[in-house]
């Protein structure tokens, strides 16, 4: 996976990863030219006491030295830009990728790993991108071209690098062979960390309400223990690899100089070869050594790699069709026909034999006990989930078969849970249409019965909202909500729970409001208080995931038991 994605990445930067080759290349020969020009200058300037050899000489291999500097400096510019450019469109597609998932795949991974993915995972194969860039010519020519250019100086020694280089790629091996396993346990244990942060950020009322600090202190306690062990025993091998790297290294050099003064005593090898040898020896360790951190660096990527494929090839339960369609010839209209929905993974379906239709600028509720499928249900109106049998029209069309985008600009959601972003009270409001004006906004804020606090803020439209809206109450923030709803001039506005958190007068106001100021605008409306939904046009009653009464008020009072059950626990036997 980790190929198949820096090929799909890279390829688009073709000529910043030429312009790598070429000068990294070119920063490799120059190096491995040094050693040769400075075992001439020894051997012919300082040993015959040739000052103008020396300076003829020493004057060029400068020149050589500043070129292998320049050529570094642009091999190295190149590589951060490709890298960098992969890190953004690596990061641009995960994120693009799940905004298009379902409610069913964000479940499925996660939150908190599809962040880990999208930053550390996206990070590794960035920093291996550019680590591999700058080294993968480096590399292998110091190793190679090191060891053509130290046998060229002297046969006799090369023998010293035959036993050290399989040495240090036994060692790489070994090490390498026990890291990958800890690298994934490394990215797993992170989104743990990330899951347990959001859980307790998020929660942190809960949490205090229930005195569960110190529980909560010593789960991430826990995690973040595990964690470190990881990446202490990463740490481990990281610090055992390099002295065993250097020991080898040094041994070797030792070696060259024992065995080659020898030679040179014997007046088999002049002393500016010698040197040369050693040079070149160093260049082959840091070659294997380069290479040997670059193939410690590959696991993990691989690990973060495999990750990010995860993401982006997941097959989402909500396919966009190719030609969608656009005209919606009953715009307003909801129908539900023989719907059923079965959760992946479930035993039973949530939903069964669901069959209604709401007509243009009606009002619909949906009422049933706890986890009767009320939720489920408006959620198939969005297309948040796709349907497992049946159909779902909206505006006379099959979801399945709209465009998208069309079919969300039509639908004003108030989830349950409303949620605010980061910003102003404006630009909130705006997030449904954001050329909607200040007239508009406060329009929305009437209807919503929002305006009163909104004005009461310091600066109006323009004060500021905390993530997640926390810094505004409850109450205030399905106000917000809802008035971001209206903001975006649907054809039709779901309400999931949208008013438990308003008094009985607010509510009435709201409803009264709405159905006052929005005639045209169809109305699904999921409710737990009965006083919410009796002037709806058409009530349906579900229970265990079933349908089993449809109708007004007053006609189910009547008829339908399930229905009588719910009104006599909250508004008594005679009501």
């Amino acid at each position: 996976m980790l190929g198949k994605l820096l090929l799909r990445y890279l390829v688009r930067y073709k000529w910043l990863l030429l312009g790598v080759l070429v000068f990294q290349f070119t920063a490799a020969m120059a190096a491995l030219y040094l050693p040769t020009l400075n075992a001439e200058i020894i051997n012919e300037g300082v040993a015959k006491a040739d000052t103008a050899y020396i300076w003829k000489h020493g004057a060029f291999m400068l020149a050589v030295s500043f070129g292998q500097i320049l050529a570094s400096i642009i091999a190295t510019l190149c590589a951060a830009r490709a890298a960098m450019a992969l890190g953004r469109d690596v990061r641009a597609d995960v994120f693009s990728r799940v905004s298009s998932f379902s409610e069913r795949e964000v479940s499925q991974f996660g939150a908190g790993s599809l962040i880990t993915r999208n930053t550390n995972d996206a990070q590794q194969v960035q920093m291996l991108a550019m680590m591999g860039a700058t080294m993968f010519v480096t590399a292998p020519l110091l190793a190679i071209g090191g060891i053509i250019m130290a046998v060229r100086q002297d046969v006799g020694l090369s023998w010293l690098i035959a036993i050290s280089v399989p040495v240090l790629l036994v060692l790489a091996i070994i090490v390498i062979s026990q890291m990958v396993p800890l690298f994934r346990r490394n990215q797993n244990m992170l989104d743990t960390i990330n899951r347990i942060m959001r859980e307790q950020l998020t929660g942190v009322r809960v949490v205090r309400a229930f005195v569960r600090e110190r529980v909560e202190e010593e789960r991430f306690r826990s995690a973040n223990t595990d964690l470190m062990i990881v990446g202490r025993n990463i740490g481990s091998l990281f610090v055992l690899l390099f002295p065993l790297f250097m020991l080898v290294l040094n041994v070797t050099v030792v070696g060259v100089i024992w065995f080659g003064g020898v030679e040179v005593d014997a007046g088999n090898v002049e002393i500016g070869t010698l040197f040369a040898f050693m040079q070149y020896v160093g260049q082959i360790m840091m070659g294997v050594i380069m290479s040997s951190f670059m193939a410690m660096m590959i696991p993990r990527a691989a690990v973060s790699a495999e990750r990010i494929g995860e993401v982006l090839e997941a097959e989402t339960s909500m396919e966009r069709p190719e030609h969608g369609i656009t005209a919606f010839t009953a715009p307003g209209q909801v129908v539900f026909d023989d719907v059923e929905f079965t959760y992946p993974g479930a035993e039973a379906p949530v939903l069964t034999g669901i069959s209604f239709a709401v007509q243009p600028g009606q009002t619909v509720a949906i009422v049933g006990s706890t986890g009767s499928g009320k939720t489920t249900l408006i959620s198939l109106i969005p297309r948040l989930f796709d349907v497992t049998a049946g159909a779902v029209r909206v505006g006379g069309v099959d979801v399945r078969e709209a465009d998208v985008d069309h079919l969300w600009q039509s639908i004003g959601l108030v989830p349950q849970r409303p949620f605010l972003f980061t910003g102003t009270v404006a630009s909130n409001l705006r997030y449904g249409r954001e050329e909607a004006s200040d007239d508009e906004l406060w329009k929305a804020l009437e209807i919503a019965q929002g305006r009163d606090f909104v004005e009461a803020m310091p600066e109006g439209l323009h004060s500021r909202i905390a993530q997640g809206g926390t810094n505004v109450s409850g109450g205030q923030r399905q106000r917000l909500a809802i008035a971001r709803a209206i903001v975006h001039q649907p054809d039709i506005l779901l309400f999931d729970d949208s008013f438990s958190a308003l008094d009985l007068t607010t509510d009435a106001r709201l409803r009264q409001a709405l159905w006052r100021e929005l005639p045209n605008v169809t109305k699904v409306v999921v409710a737990q208080r009965i006083s919410t939904i009796t002037d709806a046009d058409q009530i349906v009653v579900l229970d265990g995931g079933t349908m089993v009464g449809a109708g007004t008020h007053s006609e189910l009072l009547a008829t339908n038991e399930t229905y009588q059950e719910i009104v006599e626990s909250q508004l008594g036997v005679d009501a």
